[in-house]
């Protein structure tokens, strides 16, 4: 049987869980692939830094170049972050006669078009299940599975460290910054955890998703992109009290042709399956023509869920399926993109959460300006301020918090309204609104 030579070019948390795999079991490698799995090379940029693993004599190299020139080398795991020098990386892999598995959904996200045209030029793959939702198989589902559908809407929780966050917040009735510092320590957040917290992650993999699922390749700039880390403990739980749980819901929807795309914080009715996903889990939730609703759930991230992902695709590309199916798989082709709504268009329930001053007219001065934009009440809470602390505040109006949730209007319609409520002396700076997922 001819081995499979395959180099790992990164071994940081997911490149170590793979190196493992293929180390530790070679014989499930033989018996699912058919031949041998052999790890030639592991690339880094510090050979001297201590490592979780053992590795044979001579694996561990701090020259790309190497995996580049080595003809025996079939197979180069790129697990590099970021765009650059990971673009050009994989282009010389792929022109030096290799295929690629990739965990860089950025690079994909930017650069697949580029990536798949150059791999279909020189007969190669580039593998990708990695790249969204960590150990959930979503790729192979859209790829393999729902392929006699038309796929008609995707809802998605594809960030765990913002699902975690979300989660300890309303769980242990704790502040956003003290979760967020606790994600860090337990290596769910990074140092610097802005494209998480953002929604810029979650944007990423929806991009690679939606060229999936519908042909269409968008970039972030073409969609409503907010995170998590505008939200209060009390939006959670105001949530809560209405009967909902407040998710980083990435969406993408065929609707009369047009591509309804959003990341944002979103209102999500409890009994859905998708409110159910708690800690760092994602879940992906599609709908296709023929099949009706599909629900994929699983670890998003860490070493070894990421690590499976990546080794499944080692596998299929031993056996010979993922050039079988690159090639049969309507990937970052050129074909005529579906139109995407303009944000403003887009229309949905929504949440609305002020700070107002306790006294007359203020709520009748709201309701006015959300009525004048077209935006109908469906129901308020406001709680009721204690005797006390209005006796306490009488030099100055106290603030109260309302909650308002509408009927159905265009989010057009919400930056309207919000422009005339700047305005209004008697409310806080810091207002929230965030649509309901039906």
């Amino acid at each position: 049987m001819t081995p499979l030579r395959v180099a790992i070019i990164g071994l940081g948390t997911v490149g170590t869980g793979v190196a493992k795999i293929l180390l530790e079991h070679p014989d499930r490698m033989i018996r699912q692939a058919g031949r041998p799995i052999e790890l030639k090379k592991a690339i880094v940029r510090d050979i001297s830094r201590p490592r979780d693993i053992t590795l044979p004599e001579s694996v561990l190299s701090d020259d790309v170049q190497s995996v580049i020139e080595d003809d025996e080398i079939d197979l180069a795991v790129q697990l590099m972050g970021g765009i650059d020098p990971a673009r050009k990386i994989m282009l010389s892999l792929l022109k030096a006669g290799k295929n690629v598995v990739t965990a860089n959904k950025a690079l994909l996200c930017e650069h697949g078009d580029e990536l798949f045209q150059e791999a279909r030029k020189q007969n190669r793959c580039i593998a990708f299940e990695a790249a969204v939702a960590g150990g959930i198989p979503i790729i192979h589902a859209l790829g393999q599975s729902m392929t006699a559908n038309q796929i008609v809407s995707i809802e998605a929780i594809l960030n765990g460290t913002s699902n975690f966050i979300l989660t300890e917040m309303l769980d242990k009735k704790r502040t956003y910054e003290d979760v967020l510092k606790q994600a860090q320590e337990l290596g769910y957040a990074e140092a610097d955890p802005a494209m998480d917290v953002d929604g810029t992650d979650a944007a990423q993999k929806l991009v690679i998703l939606t060229q999936l699922a519908f042909g269409t390749k968008v970039n972030l700039e073409q969609f409503t992109r907010s995170g998590i880390d505008n939200l209060n403990l009390e939006d959670l739980e105001y949530a809560d009290e209405l009967g909902y749980k407040i998710k980083l819901l990435a969406v993408s929807k065929l609707i009369n042709n047009e591509l309804e795309l959003h990341v944002q914080p979103t209102l999500v009715k409890k009994d859905r399956p998708l409110a159910a996903v708690d800690g760092a889990f994602n879940m992906v939730a599609m709908e296709g023509d023929a099949v009706g609703k599909t629900w994929y759930s699983g670890a998003g991230a860490g070493q070894m869920p990421t690590a499976s992902a990546v080794v499944s695709d080692i596998i299929d590309i031993a056996i010979g399926r993922a050039q079988l199916g690159f090639d049969q798989l309507d990937l970052w082709q050129k074909q005529k993109p579906l139109p995407v709504c303009a944000a403003d268009n887009i229309t949905s329930r929504y949440y609305l959460r002020f700070h107002i001053e306790d006294k007359p007219h203020v709520f009748a001065d709201i309701a006015a300006i959300l009525g004048n934009n077209d935006i109908s009440l469906a129901s308020i809470i406001q709680h009721e301020s204690s005797e006390d602390n209005v006796a306490s505040n009488k030099s100055s109006a106290v603030q109260v918090p309302l909650v308002v949730m509408t009927h159905r209007t265009s989010r057009g319609n919400l930056i309207s309204a919000d422009k005339e409520l700047e305005q209004l002396s008697s409310i806080s700076a810091q207002r929230i609104c965030l649509p309901v997922a039906d």
